[in-house]
Parts: structure tokens; sequence; C-alpha cells
């Protein structure tokens, strides 16, 4: 069923965690708007063809949050119930982290910092060939304490990839803490800015504003590449897991199962 309705995504990473009791919930809710809005309306993307030459490229370099990519995928009809219900089991082509050898997804990420490096390769790559083909890069605001970041966003303001989209996904947490006692950012926005990106500041819940977003800076071709800060909740939707750290790491009993599928509005 293709509703990309962001409740039914959230309900689908909760069927997920739960039947492969894993983790990774909170990370996952923060993105799916963010994806949910790019697959729907931007994203040239064929499930018929998922590997088609021509298609633009989502790279999910945060790949702990694959849970939302897959609930997307499976949405588009690129992934089957049987590969959802078989998430995270033997044998299962779907595993906890972004995998490339699952059709749509370009990376294999989960050590944090690299998918932004092979997102300007993918960019740099379709100017030469002149397609006419955009990258999308999904990263953490936790993951972007990694050097290698910002090493590609130096490579790709030399190269003017005003075909790449950096989407920052600003929840404010990582790990084992928040990114301020981690270590702490600063002005994310304006960092980008001073690297040469053309940056916009929104919120990543908000499917109007950042549908905007994505067609400003998809149609914006003025030599320097893309950014969107967005101010997102760690387990966004579900009142017990947002802003709750714990969730990071946290599985899902039947008593938590049942009361997220209720917030939803699922019958558990």
């Amino acid at each position: 069923m293709n509703t990309f309705d962001p409740r039914h995504v959230r309900k689908t990473i909760l069927d997920m965690a739960y039947s492969g009791s894993t983790v990774h919930i909170g990370c996952a809710f923060s993105i799916v708007e963010l994806l949910v809005t790019l697959y729907r309306s931007h994203l040239k993307f064929d499930p018929l063809h998922p590997n088609a030459p021509d298609r633009d490229y989502m790279v999910l370099s945060k790949g702990h949050g694959v849970m939302a990519q897959y609930a997307c995928l499976h949405e588009l009809g690129v992934l089957s119930d049987d590969d959802l219900n078989h998430y995270f089991k033997n044998g299962t082509r779907l595993k906890g982290l972004a995998d490339a050898h699952v059709p749509g997804v370009e990376v294999t990420a989960g050590s944090l910092g690299h998918g932004l490096s092979v997102g300007v390769g993918l960019a740099l790559a379709a100017k030469l060939n002149k397609t006419g083909q955009g990258c999308y890069v999904l990263v953490g605001d936790g993951e972007i304490n990694e050097g290698a970041i910002w090493e590609a966003m130096l490579f790709a303001t030399q190269f003017k990839l005003d075909n790449l989209v950096v989407i920052v996904d600003k929840n404010g947490f990582q790990a084992m803490g928040t990114t301020d006692e981690v270590m702490a950012l600063g002005n994310i926005a304006q960092k980008f800015e001073a690297f040469g990106f053309e940056t916009i500041t929104l919120d990543g819940h908000d499917e109007g504003a950042i549908d905007m977003a994505y067609s400003a800076l998809k149609s914006s071709r003025n030599g320097q590449p893309k950014a969107i800060v967005a101010n997102t909740v760690k387990g966004k939707g579900i009142s017990f897991m947002e802003h709750d750290n714990i969730w990071h790491y946290t599985r899902l009993s039947d008593t938590t199962y049942g009361a997220a599928l209720r917030e939803l509005g699922y019958a558990s």
C-alpha cells in the first residue's frame, strides 16, 4: 500500500523493530518526514528499476536510521511484506545498518562519516557526464563530528556540486548523549554557509516546509552545493520516545510496542 503517510511509515518501523527485536527506533523516527517528502515528490526513482542509470541518488550516510528508508522502499513496492517480516533475522537481506545489496540503498553505511564522501563522488560523476542527476545525502548531526564530513564539504564546494543536497538530521542526540555533551556543534547552518553551501534551516517534521526546500534547492543551479539543516525530534511521534536517548539502544517489549501502536492510532 503506497500511502506515504508518516504515521503509517512509523508503524512499519515499529513492526520491523518489534519483529526483529532490534534497536535504533528513535533515530529512524526523526527522519521520517524528510524521507517521505523526498520519495513522494522529488526523487527521480523508478521502483520497477531501482538501479536505473539515470536515477537520482539517495545516500543514507546515517546508516543506523535505515528502518525509515526500508519503510519508504516498502511503500514504493521495492521491498515486500516478507522482507519486512524477516527484518534482522537469519538469512534476511535487511540488516540493521544500510546495505548496498538492498535495491534502492546506494551505500553500505553505519560506520559514520563516510556516506557524504561517496555522495560527492556520485554528484561529481553526474556533473561530468551531464546526466542531470541529483544526489541527496542524509547525515546525522552527531555524525558531522567526523572529519571526513568536512573534507567532503570542501570537495563539494571546490567542484561546484550544485546537484548535491546534504540533509542534516539535527535531533540533538548521538549514541552516548546529546551533541552538546559529546562535541558541541555550534551553529551548523553557519558552518555550512562558511564552506560555501546554499543552506536552508527548517522544521524537519513540517512536510510543507520540506517540500518547498527541496523544490527551491533542486531548481537552484548556481554552482553552490546545497544543505538543509532540519531541526528534528529523536523518537518523533511517540510521546514516551521523544527526546529520550534511551531509545537509541532500547528494544520494544510487548507493552511498549502496544502503547506505541495505540499512540499512532493502530489497535495493538
